[in-house]
């Protein structure tokens, strides 16, 4: 994304279709979700540990690059609560960006409140949230990239390094994040820098400017402490006169790819965004919508089409306000391609942002940090993915959780309005087996009707309304949970009992 163009940071679908084989089975025999373990690539795809095709389908959760020093919105919620509703709305994948900064001894987090939430990141340093991140996200079945967003906490850079962070301590900070969560199989893959742009090139040698050898170093340098790890490698703006994003012109792969030591780690990244980022020669030409697709094709969709790697869409994004930027969001999302089709044979992605704070672009999140745009979260609801599993196997036949599917609901008023309401539904298993679907019925007392619903589908006769999952959350492990959203009116009404059950 171009930075400079940016406003100042306010700071204060479907069951994956594996195309190798079923899911694999543990040694007793039950079966074990996609996405366990490390994951390496093949071609265009990335695989789980056990060779299971896995699509990254995630969000930006931005803030430990800026001085904060630490992800944004925990002045208004609970880190957990976050990540629970995440997770319930699809998204299986954290983007983490960071700067150097917090690789600094001592750097604490500011704007983190801890009084009757987050109270177990009391006293904890960048660092030591971000392990608190970390760990449950792995436990909500998330998986998370590490994001070298910025040198430090002032700004972008064009290039990997600066007159304060030189490349030698670029590469030093990499290797110790890598060696900080080897063996820890949630940290999939470290993105070395965010968004190289103009002087950066690709392929022309320099070494002070050629962003592909940096890579190689850096991507190599990691590998040698923690070679588990994929890692991520944006392109840059400019190859042979041709212009485009920060980061997302990947047109030099073809003649100048990466080359890392260890085989089958590297996936391709590229941004894009619409106009309410920056205008763009595209955005007015005659054809379009028609014309994205071949666009994208040049600049980075290829390496994806010709299977020279996987490509991960790690930022894009939109304040969905202009009618040429929700035509985008609508062709772009087709071009990459609809998880109950192609399953994980697909581009990966990671929205920007979760942050309703990101200025030109704005959030999945309204600015109360709570609220969920629907209407930009639809959008999505085609290429989302399930989450990975917490990696703990549940209860097997004959174990004290038993084999019957169950689950509880809970239901939580979010706002009220006098005229109308939102709520949530937390669906959790409680069960010995992971739920392949579930269902949550309840009567109202009132005469309360539903006037949207998000991340499940429904029926209402009379009082009584139906809600069966969608396909993206129908799947919940054991002692794991999904969530959905819904709008009715009028407001007021107690909170109705629920019944829920699965299979």
């Amino acid at each position: 994304m171009f930075r400079t163009l940016r406003r100042a940071l306010c700071v204060a679908a479907a069951l994956l279709l594996p195309l190798a084989g079923v899911q694999s089975a543990r040694a007793d025999g039950t079966a074990e979700a996609a996405g366990a373990g490390y994951w390496h690539t093949s071609g265009r795809q990335i695989l789980d540990a056990a060779g299971q095709p896995v699509r990254i389908a995630g969000i930006n959760w931005f803030g430990f690059e800026t001085g904060n020093h630490v992800v944004h919105g925990l002045w208004a919620r609970d880190y957990k609560s976050m990540i629970d509703q995440m997770r319930s709305l699809g998204y299986n994948t954290l983007r983490m960006p960071y700067s150097d900064d917090i690789l600094k001894p001592g750097t604490m987090p500011d704007s983190i409140n801890t009084d009757g939430k987050n109270t177990d990141l009391r006293g904890l340093t960048s660092l030591q949230v971000l392990d608190r991140i970390v760990a449950y996200a792995g436990q909500s079945g998330l998986k998370v990239v590490l994001d070298r967003h910025r040198p430090d906490a002032a700004g972008q850079s064009a290039l990997w390094y600066t007159a304060s962070v030189p490349e030698s301590t670029w590469i030093t900070n990499l290797k110790a994040l890598a060696a900080r969560y080897k063996g820890n199989s949630t940290v999939i893959g470290i993105d070395l820098h965010n968004e190289p742009h103009d002087p950066a090139c690709w392929g022309c040698g320099d070494t002070s400017r050629d962003w592909r050898l940096a890579a190689q170093r850096a991507g190599n340098a990691v590998l040698s402490v923690n070679p588990d790890l994929l890692i991520m490698v944006e392109g840059v703006q400019s190859f042979n006169g041709t212009n485009g994003w920060w980061g997302g012109n990947l047109m030099g792969v073809a003649r100048y790819p990466v080359q890392l030591d260890v085989p089958d780690r590297l996936v391709y990244s590229a941004h894009d965004y619409a106009t309410s980022v920056a205008q763009q020669s595209w955005f007015s030409d005659p054809s379009f919508p028609a014309n994205l697709p071949g666009i994208w094709d040049k600049y980075w969709g290829y390496v994806f089409k010709q299977n020279i790697a996987p490509v991960w869409l790690g930022e894009f994004g939109t304040t969905l306000q202009p009618a040429v930027d929700q035509k985008w969001l609508a062709e772009l999302v087709t071009y990459l391609r609809s998880t109950s089709a192609y399953g994980a044979d697909s581009f990966h992605w990671t929205f920007w942002s979760w942050n309703p704070n990101s200025g030109d672009t704005g959030g999945i999140l309204k600015d109360d940090w709570q609220t969920v745009d629907t209407a930009k979260d639809a959008y999505l609801a085609s290429v989302k993915a399930p989450a990975f599993g917490s990696g703990t196997p549940g209860p097997g036949p004959g174990d004290p959780g038993g084999s019957t599917p169950a689950c509880t609901a809970a239901y939580t008023v979010s706002s009220d309005w006098g005229g109308g309401f939102n709520a949530e539904v937390k669906v959790s298993n409680t069960g010995g087996v992971p739920l392949k679907s579930w269902q949550v019925s309840w009567t109202w007392s009132g005469s309360q009707k539903v006037t949207s619903m998000w991340n499940a589908s429904h029926t209402q006769s009379g009082a009584t309304v139906t809600a069966v999952n969608a396909a993206h959350n129908g799947s919940v492990p054991v002692a794991g949970s999904a969530s959905f959203g819904l709008g009715g009116a009028p407001g007021g009404g107690s909170v109705p009992g629920l019944r829920c059950t699965a299979t």
